[in-house]
């Protein structure tokens, strides 16, 4: 794959060579000449040719954000990156280059065209973004399997594919094994895929196809099973609740906690675990019903809300526009008549009557403004209220259930602690019936020694209750306060400023208009 340019120095895809790109593939003549006087933003261009121009790395696009079309046939490029902004891609041509792995095209969800053409690729892979692939040239690679193609099969749009120029081309099976494999296809190579080719190689196919589809079902169910679990445990995360309904917080309790194996050999203690982590699961399954219900209740809460702004919003645009309508309906017929009045004192009455039913709309529509900001300031703070005693009442069954598990841990702590100091007496006095691991034995010195293993347990338990109790409350209120921070700063003073900018806006533009009126009289 060498070419005659080779051995000339690598080009740089810079502000230049993509200026001069932009510039002579633009409009021509007179509007080449306006546009290139004006200058052409980037960012408005929609499509962009860089091919034969011996560049070896892809760069510097970051600016070409409505790119539609991009190609850059015909250089060095070793790795396929840099594209990450262009977005909008719908078509790509990076044939005859050094590109040796698919990659960097995660972003580009819009393709639909990819040309890859005598390159060095050895595998079909990282597309999975392209769902809307139609249209996609692989040959001339050094793609060996024809396991290969199955890849494929994920586009279900895909419907001209080719791959001519790869070692597996020369399977005698091979274009049977692409037309079965890949369904949704209409041209093979340049040809089209006739019906008794397709026929026959179904044929030859149909039990490895079945198997193939029966796979990709299981795949497709897990899938889905992942998603959903994915999707019911964000649930469980936004009403801070996650991994409560079960032994989570239990375990989680004894999993850092060093002394806990030695002291579970102490008699009688494994018996009085089991009904521990029965007691304080059942809690904490509990406390998990309790916040998917409160969560539940305050989404619905907000979303109401939210309706009842957007409810608000409307009703209030409607009536404005109704007032623009009218202001509009008597602008056109006032400025139909202007022109054909000669007296100039009348024509200056008129242009006076003009200037105050716009002032009268601005005070309108600013009446109108105002209005809604007390109403959405009521609602706002009527909604701020209902959150924060739902919130605050949330916190307060959390802390009751959390001091509940509290409370089991000290009741635990208790017994455990009256069991180690039995123990350590009968160990003394070699009474112990049971064989006592070395681990435990070590702990069995002396009375302090054994008290301060239960105790740091201890600790370590309750500071495990203590910080999700923390983590619950505080992850809460940090929701309560972004939300009304949002509503305050980003959804009601950026809704006002915008909107009076808008009234601002049209009232300077309805002036402006019958200033540039072209009336007789001088005016």
């Amino acid at each position: 794959m060498s070419r005659l340019y080779d051995t000339v120095e690598p080009s740089v895809i810079d502000e230049d060579m993509l200026q001069k790109a932009v510039e002579e593939q633009g409009p021509k003549e007179e509007a080449g000449r306006i546009a290139k006087q004006e200058g052409i933003d980037f960012c408005d261009v929609t499509q962009l040719r860089l091919d034969f121009k011996n560049i070896l790395r892809i760069d510097n696009l970051w600016q070409f954000t409505s790119l539609t079309k991009l190609q850059l046939d015909n250089n060095i490029i070793e790795r396929i990156e840099g594209l990450d902004v262009l977005v909008n891609l719908i078509w790509l041509d990076l044939s005859f280059n050094n590109i040796e792995v698919i990659e960097g095209l995660e972003y580009l969800t819009k393709l639909e065209d990819v040309t890859l053409y005598n390159n060095r690729i050895s595998t079909i892979e990282n597309m999975d973004a392209l769902t809307n692939l139609h249209v996609f040239s692989i040959g001339n690679n050094n793609i060996s399997t024809l396991e290969n193609v199955k890849y494929l099969r994920r586009f279900k749009n895909l419907q001209t594919l080719n791959l001519l120029g790869n070692a597996f081309c020369d399977d005698p099976n091979y274009k049977a094994y692409v037309v079965a494999h890949i369904p949704s296809l209409v041209y093979l190579d340049f040809r089209l895929i006739d019906e008794s080719t397709r026929e026959a190689a179904n044929e030859q196919y149909k039990y490895s196809i079945e198997e193939l589809e029966a796979d990709e079902k299981a795949a497709e169910r897990k899938e889905e099973e992942e998603q959903a679990q994915r999707k019911e445990f964000e649930r469980q995360k936004a009403a801070y609740v996650e991994n409560l309904n079960g032994p989570h917080l239990f375990e989680s309790m004894f999993a850092d906690d060093a002394e806990a194996p030695k002291l579970a050999a102490l008699p009688g203690v494994e018996e009085l675990l089991v009904v521990y982590k029965d007691k304080f699961t059942e809690i904490c399954q509990q406390l998990f019903q309790h916040g998917l219900q409160e969560h539940e209740k305050r989404q619905k809460e907000v979303d109401e809300f939210f309706e009842c702004v957007e409810e608000a919003k409307t009703e209030n645009k409607e009536a404005g526009t109704k007032k623009i309508d009218d202001f509009l309906s008597y602008k056109k017929k006032l400025f139909a008549e202007l022109p054909l009045i000669s007296d100039q004192k009348v024509l200056d009455s008129r242009i006076d009557e003009y200037h105050k039913e716009v002032s009268n709309i601005w005070d309108t529509l600013m009446g109108y403004e105002l209005q809604l900001v007390d109403q959405l300031e009521e609602t706002i703070k009527e909604f701020e209220r209902n959150m924060a005693d739902m919130v605050s009442v949330f916190v307060e069954n959390v802390q009751a259930l959390i001091s509940q598990c509290r409370e089991l841990e000290n009741q635990h702590h208790e017994k455990l602690l009256e069991i180690a100091v039995i123990t350590l007496e009968k160990f003394v006095k070699n009474e112990l019936d049971d064989e006592i691991p070395d681990d435990l034995k070590v702990l069995l010195v002396d009375k302090d020694t054994i008290q301060n293993a239960v105790s740091a347990s201890h600790d370590l338990h309750l500071l495990k209750i203590d910080n999700r109790e923390d983590d619950i409350i505080t992850r809460a209120n940090n929701w309560m306060g972004a939300l009304m921070e949002k509503i305050h700063q980003e959804e009601e003073i950026k809704r006002n400023r915008d909107r009076v900018g808008e009234i601002n806006n049209l009232i300077d533009h309805l002036n402006d208009e019958i200033e540039n009126l072209d009336l007789h009289g001088g005016l």
